[in-house]
């Protein structure tokens, strides 16, 4: 489970954590809809940018750092886009209209086990 601690709100009830290059590369390429959430896990903070490349429908996605704070969000993110990004150590990238729904923002804690 995905959880916005500040919110106490549930982001995802299940996900997939992406550790791989493979996997981060991947993503949700292909697929039809987002049937799990993804949690992009990197060694250290570092720029992370996303793309949509070859992904049919609109996500969210949160940019957190060490810490688990939300430092970037992204709503609607829409096919075939790339968006800059920033320094982080997690990207989750969410189904459409969650970041929305729970009222999620920047500075928010989130927790996934």
């Amino acid at each position: 489970m995905i959880k916005n601690q500040t919110k106490n709100k549930i982001l995802a009830e299940d996900f997939k954590l992406c550790n791989s290059e493979f996997e981060k590369l991947k993503g949700l390429m292909f697929t039809k809809k987002i049937s799990k959430a993804l949690v992009f896990v990197s060694g250290k903070e570092q720029n992370i940018s996303m793309h949509m490349f070859f992904v049919f429908y609109p996500i969210d996605v949160l940019w957190l750092n060490k810490n688990k704070k939300i430092i970037q969000i992204k709503k609607d993110f829409r096919p075939f886009r790339i968006s800059k990004g920033c320094k982080a150590r997690y990207v989750i990238e969410l189904e459409k209209g969650t970041i929305e729904k729970t009222k999620t923002e920047t500075g928010d804690i989130v927790r996934f086990k």
